[in-house]
Formats: C-alpha cells, structure tokens, sequence
C-alpha cells in the first residue's frame, strides 16, 4: 500500500511547507520512486477561485479545472507528480461533502458531528492520490497547529495512522526557531510548544523541519530532540534561502532529511540522483547575462499574487543563463506618473492577468509604450485583452474600445463576455478553466516558441476577444495566429512588425519549470536579451 506523509507547520504561518513538502517530493522521485502530492486547507472556502490575491495570493489552475492553492504550484515545479482535483481539498468542500450527504439521507437517524462524520470525510480525501502505482503520498496541512479551523484535519490525520498502520504513516512538523538580536540567540521554546500542542492532539512528530535564519549548533538540536521527544538525527535544519527557494532540497539533503524519510517508512529507494538540480542551482549562480523586465499588475506590491509568472521569468533566465531583474511595477502608478518616467530602460515589459477595472487604464498605457518603443511585450489573459484594446483605440481607430467588462456602454466591446457564460450567475469555478487544446499558425512566433502547431494550455477566464472585430483588426497588422480547434475563439495574437509582441488569453505561467522553461516564457526573455544587446551596441 501507499506510505503517507503529513507536513504540518507550527508557531508562525508562512513558514514555507509547500516548499518543504514539494522539496521531500523531488528528493523522493530522484530516489526512483512515485510519489503523490496534496495539500489540505482549513479555510470554508469551498476553493480560493473567489479569494482575493491580497489575502491569499495567485490561483493555481490544475489541466483537470480545479481552481487550487498556491502550494500546488511548488508542487508541480518541484517534481512530476500528476496533480487533479483530489489534489487540493478545502474544510468547504469537506463540510459541503458531509451537508450533502446529510440532505440526502445517508446519515439517516445520526447526528452529524466533527467527529466522526467530517473527520472521516477528510480521510477519505487522503486516499485519493493514493494507489498500487504510487508509492509516497506526500500531504500538506494548511494552517498553523493551534488554529481553531485545522483541528478537524489533525484529528483526522491522527485517526487514519491508527486505521492503516503507524508504519504507513509519518509526521513532519515544520516549525521556527527565531533569533534574538537581544539575547544573541536562537530560541528553542516556540518549537516545544508547537511539538507540545501536537502531542496534545495525540500526535507526535517523527521529524522536525526547523526554519532558521542562523544555523542550529548541536546544543540547540540536542534540546529541542530532548524536550520534543525525537531523535537528535530527526532534527532537521532548514536555514532561510536568500539566493534562491530551489536550494531549499539541497539543505535537506545536507541535514540527512531524505535517507532519514526512507529509513522510516522503510521505503524501496533507490540511490539519489541530482545532477539536473545541481546544473540548474549551477545556472541560477553564475549567470551570463542580465536583463530587466517589468512586471506591471494590478497586485504588483503582492508579490505572491503573480507568483508562478515571477518563476517562469526565472526559468526562462536559466534557460538562457540570464540573471532576471523584475521591477514591479502597479498598474495604477503607471496611470498616474506616466509610461515613459516607470518603463524606460526596461529590456521587455510583461502585463499579466487580472480582474475588475482598476488599474486597467495603466495597462492600456503600458502596452502602448511598447507597442510604440519597440520593447519586447508579453500579455498574459487580461493582458492580452489590455493589447486588444490598445491597439483598437491607438492603430485601427475605434474611440472608447473597451472590454465590456469595465465598460458596459463602450461603442466597440473589442472583449466581450463568452457565449457560454451569459447565464451563468454563480461565481464560484464557472469560467472557462484548465487545459484547452488551440492550433497556432506555422510560421508565427508563437509557433516557434513551441516548435510545434497544437498545443494544450490552462484558461481562467469569462471575456474573450470579439469576432466581429478580427477584419478590422487584420487589415491593420494584429494576427490571430492561435486559435480554438473550431476557430471560434482567439488564444493567441501576435503584432508580426514588432521586435516581440505577443499575448495570449491562457496561463503559460502554469506549466513552467525550473529544468524546464515555458516556451513563450524563453521566447519572450530571449526577445528581451536581444533588445538589451542591441541598445548597448547602439550606445557603444
């Protein structure tokens, strides 16, 4: 049967356990074997689709639809586990699960409680991933230890080592470890409480994952293995990344943390193998160019909002052994100081996604800047629609073009609503979501980039570009070279008369990797590096 492992964080949240459970995650598939990722959030939310980025960052779109947490991205990044629905499970769904059941009868004659009706729902989300081709099942539990919300995920995961098996099952808790300036040293006691509360629980940790800005000496180690009842061997450091998150395996595996997983659940493994992951920390380290990139967004001062963009540029900067400096830049500030003052000098400008009317017309400006300037551009969903409208307004000459989301009574809705949405009343996970199939047109960029005519990206979207407008559109040098199979809706267009002009209505920031860069992403980086090396040699 599968074996499974429960990442749980104490004493602060924000600790990095999505980090930490995507890093075992790659250590274990480097060790030959299959492994499984999933992450449990205690928020009501049935998903974070209607959340804001403030409070909760980027959604992450899973091929399957699934509108998920942030972390999933981390875990798709890290290692190649296959990631759907049963991913990500929310205490909304949980509770609306049980509710459900509850009006339909199954529970007929009980009473409904937490336990064992909802905890017994939260283990039947654990086996999900689970399977007789899958050897890990690696599980991330949201939320600080002590919050009132996660209590019913800890019972449950205290439930189910005593139903398969505590040889089955291992607990990693992530925990701090702070340093005081005043004192000239660590503190140990936030971790002995966090194990405390735990054990209180009924669950005692197997390993402790300490997140530390100075290195732990082996007294400090010793006490917390004495006071937290685990071995010293158990105590993991995991000391603050500066340089870069895909460290943060290296450091595991310095402290033992992989062979120390294998030994307990008394996994077949193999010998560890990271010679890609050593050539990509190689790359991160000593690049050969720089190039500067600008950001411009609704929630730029929010850098986890475009999170998974900030890693493709990253990719794409080691694809080409290029150091990517990012100004985030708020679309707002860019309405209000102007284009020029915010953007020049920049070697390419990337507008991504969004939603709502603020801020928009500092996006509109952006592109135009651009357009205008030669500046290698990439629209990412909102973005494209942004370079839609820009470029009716300022090139084929229709006043006030607008997407009808932002204005209703715009004269040329150059974006409008999807067909298939116009009755939709609900907000929750009713846009056009996940993997779609578009064909791209031989010979355009986009086509290249891919090395390929068919391709398969993930949407999160209602408006889409207006039919009625293509001709017009055509006649005056924006292309429509990616397309829905049918060629009903517009996926990708491209200026062919600019340096790099592309947008596209997906999410290409989601299928990127670090050994592997998006192609648009490389495409677009590449672009940049060549405007930067033209501008020097024109100032030489």
């Amino acid at each position: 049967m599968s074996k499974h492992i429960f990442v749980t964080g104490g004493v602060v949240s924000s600790l990095g356990k999505g980090l930490t459970s995507a890093s075992i995650g790659m250590l274990l598939e480097q060790r030959g074997l299959r492994v499984r990722m999933q992450k449990l959030d205690p928020y009501i939310n049935v998903d974070p689709g209607t959340m804001s980025p403030y409070q909760h960052g980027e959604v992450y779109v899973l091929d399957d639809g699934s509108e998920t947490d942030l972390d999933l991205g981390h875990y798709e990044r890290f290692t190649n586990s296959p990631l759907n629905r049963h991913s990500n499970y929310t205490a909304g769904q949980i509770y609306k699960s049980v509710i459900e059941k509850e009006r339909r009868g199954e529970f007929l004659g009980q009473t409904v409680q937490v336990i064992p009706h909802v905890t017994n729902e939260i283990k039947a989300a654990l086996v999900k991933p689970a399977g007789a081709d899958v050897d890990v099942v690696i599980t991330e539990i949201g939320g600080t230890v002590g919050d009132i919300e996660s209590q019913p995920f800890l019972e449950a995961i205290r439930q189910f080592s005593l139903d398969v098996g505590k040889e089955n099952c291992l607990y990693i808790h992530l925990t701090l470890v702070p340093y005081l300036k005043a004192a000239a040293e660590l503190k140990t006691k936030p971790t002995q409480h966090s194990v405390g509360q735990l054990r209180q629980i009924g669950i005692q940790p197997d390993i402790l994952v300490c997140r530390t800005e100075r290195s732990l000496s082996h007294d400090n180690r010793a006490k917390i293995a004495l006071f937290c009842n685990v071995p010293v061997e158990a105590v993991i450091e995991e000391k603050d990344k500066d340089f870069s998150v895909y460290e943060v395996p290296m450091s595991l595996v310095e402290h033992g943390a992989d062979e120390l997983i294998v030994r307990k659940l008394a996994l077949k493994a193999g010998p560890l193998n990271l010679d890609r992951w050593r050539d990509l920390l190689q790359r991160l380290r000593n690049p050969e160019h720089d190039v500067r990139i600008a950001v411009v967004g609704k929630y730029a001062e929010h850098r986890d909002a475009y999170k998974s963009i900030y890693e493709a540029l990253d990719h794409a900067g080691v694809h080409h052994r290029a150091r990517v400096h990012i100004d985030r830049i708020h679309s707002e500030t860019v309405g209000e100081e102007g284009a020029e003052r915010l953007l020049a000098g920049v070697d390419g400008i990337l507008v991504p996604g969004g939603f709502g009317e603020r801020g928009i017309e500092g996006k509109v400006d952006t592109v135009h800047f651009a357009r205008s300037k030669g500046v290698p551009f990439f629209g990412i969903c909102l973005g494209m629609q942004c370079a839609v409208a820009e470029f009716a307004r300022n090139v084929v000459g229709l006043e006030r073009a607008n997407s009808s989301e932002f204005d209703t009574d715009t004269p040329h809705p150059v974006i409008c609503l999807l067909d298939e949405q116009k009755k939709i009343t609900d907000k929750g996970g009713t846009m056009r979501l996940g993997a779609q199939p578009a064909k791209l047109t031989p010979g355009s960029k986009a086509a290249a980039c891919y090395g390929t005519e068919e391709v398969s990206e993930r949407h999160r979207h209602r408006y889409e570009f207006n039919n009625d407008y293509r001709r017009r559109f055509a006649d005056r040098g924006m292309e429509f070279t990616g397309t829905s199979p049918d060629g009903l809706l517009v996926e990708v267009v491209e200026i062919s008369d600019h340096p790099w002009f592309v947008g596209v209505q997906y999410h290409p920031e989601f299928k990127s990797q670090p050994t592997r860069a998006h192609p648009l992403f490389a495409g677009f980086v590449g672009a940049a590096l060549r405007h930067r090396l033209a501008r020097e040699n024109a100032t030489a």
